[in-house]
């Protein structure tokens, strides 16, 4: 381990940077008290993550895919249903027997 202080770091940075590439640990001091550590960095991962590293580990509950109440929702949009429409009356949707918004030509 080599104990350096700022002014010391900032001159020699260079020298700091090749001794910690070989391994050593370098700790910057600040009039003699430990500040910080100059560490090597690992190596960025060359592998793609494994798929389905978690498998068995849990369960998604059938509750998490249930629609959340009309209160709960219209609660993150106070101000855009304005004179009291809630959320439901606001959305349109294209179902079986509705014409489709576009020309056909």
């Amino acid at each position: 381990m080599k104990k350096v202080n700022i002014h010391e770091a900032k001159a020699r940075l260079s020298e700091c940077l090749l001794a910690v590439e070989a391994g050593e640990r370098v700790v910057i001091c600040k009039r003699n008290r430990p500040i910080a550590e100059l560490i090597k960095a690992t190596g960025a991962r060359t592998a793609p993550r494994p798929v389905g590293g978690a498998s068995g580990r849990f369960t998604v509950p059938a509750s998490f895919f249930a629609p959340l109440p009309e209160e709960f929702v219209d609660g993150f949009y106070p101000s855009a249903y304005p004179g009291g429409a809630s959320r439901a009356s606001q959305i349109a949707e294209d179902g079986p027997g509705t014409r489709s918004r576009k020309r056909r030509r």
